[in-house]
């Protein structure tokens, strides 16, 4: 199970976005319109961009509320007692690389991560720094801070799907359990949204709705609903004598999303009961932990980008009683077990993974044993597609207050991303009203992780 306290805005964040529609944006398609946008985009963005790209895979893992990283990965034993916490740094299998004691599983695979502590930014607010992480961009000074930005900029999803398209049937961006305020597509449009497969993988039944038939229900009864819609698109070209050219575009584009919903290998992706007991058992009975696994099959399958959203990370309240006993283990089965499924099936080295969340925690621990919003110090970890394992980056002051030197930013991260998927982030795309705007403005790569 998985604990429902709310973040401390009082909202509970809800799914934006339904299986082929971006609501966000106000579009609603189909599913044979949206893998018609789909493939138009991508069509359109080669013959701008001829720059061949790396063929690596982005699994992002957002700890949504923000993670207490002083807690977890950026543990300061010899602080005082109001900075220090609870808990104590164990030995990995990288020499050097300590991280919290409550992820064994995690810490033996040290040699597979990395850990980025020079991290910062200047932003402490739920939404606003969502969407500064999630984008590389920092919400403009005209946007109310005390709203959540609708999509201000596309995310490293979307730019993803636009830059590279589909790889065969699955799509090219999935959002996994919900839609991120901040993971769409903004200006890129419905094409480069993502795929919500919407629901609890942890739910026994799971199924994606929209996408796939029930698992109980033959494809063979699509199938003949297919034939009958090739019965009334003769009956329709037969009756305009083939004047109308478009209609057979159209008529593709349904074929393919008949194909969507009855490929084996689609359904596969998304059939996580296909998964043995053991593995799922390994991966952990949670929302967490079936999300990694869900993940892992749909960028074995092709998916470009799998986002896994967790909720719950916002731990003003008994943050060390809340960690210890609810979200380290999850993160500890989830996480260690994903990295070395990776590993085993082939997959880490074309596949980065990023675990982030909006912001650390204060390094100081307020009255209700709790730590609160702090953007000037925050540890990323990342693994795979091209980062260096068993690293650590950077380091924060004695008390975990801010980085010491050489800090990293948003956009210093998400000019590592794109290095590392081939896609060069000085590209720039055009928005509805003309305006170009760079992939990512004034990022750097992070060398020191390559």
């Amino acid at each position: 199970m998985t604990a429902t306290f709310p973040s401390c805005d009082g909202i509970r964040r809800r799914d934006l976005l339904k299986i082929g529609a971006a609501s966000t944006l106000g579009f609603s398609l189909s599913l044979p319109a949206l893998l018609e946008r789909q493939a138009a985009a991508a069509q359109s963005e080669a013959s701008r961009d001829a720059r061949p790209a790396r063929d690596v895979s982005l699994l992002i893992i957002y700890l949504q509320g923000g993670m207490s990283t002083i807690d977890v990965f950026d543990l300061k034993p010899e602080a005082p007692p109001e900075f220090r916490g609870d808990f104590r740094p164990i030995d990995t299998t990288a020499p050097g690389l300590q991280i919290c004691e409550h992820l064994p599983a995690l810490a033996r695979q040290g040699d597979k991560f990395s850990l980025l502590r020079s991290f910062t930014h200047n932003n402490s607010g739920h939404g606003s720094a969502d969407h500064y992480m999630l984008t590389g961009y920092n919400p403009s000074a005209a946007f109310n801070p005390n709203l959540k930005p609708n999509n201000e900029r596309p995310s490293h999803g979307s730019i993803m799907a636009r830059k590279l398209g589909p790889r065969g049937a699955v799509p090219p961006y999935v959002s996994v359990v919900k839609m991120h305020n901040s993971a769409g597509s903004a200006y890129l449009g419905a094409s480069a949204a993502p795929f919500v497969a919407e629901g609890d993988p942890n739910t026994p039944g799971f199924t994606v709705p929209d996408l796939l038939p029930p698992m109980t229900v033959d494809a063979s009864r699509l199938n003949h609903r297919r034939a009958l819609l090739d019965h009334v698109d003769r009956y329709r070209r037969r009756a305009a004598l083939r004047a109308n050219a478009a209609a057979k575009t159209v008529s593709a584009f349904q074929q393919k999303a008949f194909e969507l919903m009855t490929s084996a290998s689609t359904r596969t992706a998304f059939d996580i009961s296909a998964e043995r007991d053991s593995l799922r058992d390994e991966y952990g009975r949670h929302t967490l932990g079936q999300s990694c696994l869900l993940a892992r099959r749909l960028i074995e399958a092709g998916t470009r980008c799998a986002m896994v959203t967790h909720n719950n990370w916002d731990t003003h309240t008994n943050n060390f009683h809340i960690l210890k006993t609810v979200l380290l283990p999850q993160l500890n089965s989830g996480l260690g077990t994903l990295l070395r499924d990776l590993a085993d099936r082939g997959l880490l080295e074309t596949t980065l993974v990023v675990v982030m969340g909006e912001f650390g925690r204060t390094p100081r621990i307020n009255p209700n044993a709790g730590r609160d919003h702090w953007g000037p110090a925050n540890t990323l970890f990342l693994a795979g597609g091209g980062i260096a394992g068993g690293r650590v980056v950077g380091r924060t002051n004695e008390h975990g207050e801010r980085p010491v030197a050489d800090p990293n930013s948003p956009e210093d991260l998400a000019a590592t991303i794109y290095h590392c998927l081939g896609i060069n982030p000085e590209d720039e795309f055009h928005t509805p009203e003309g305006r170009p705007i760079k992939i990512v403005n004034n990022g750097r790569v992070i060398n020191g992780l390559i």
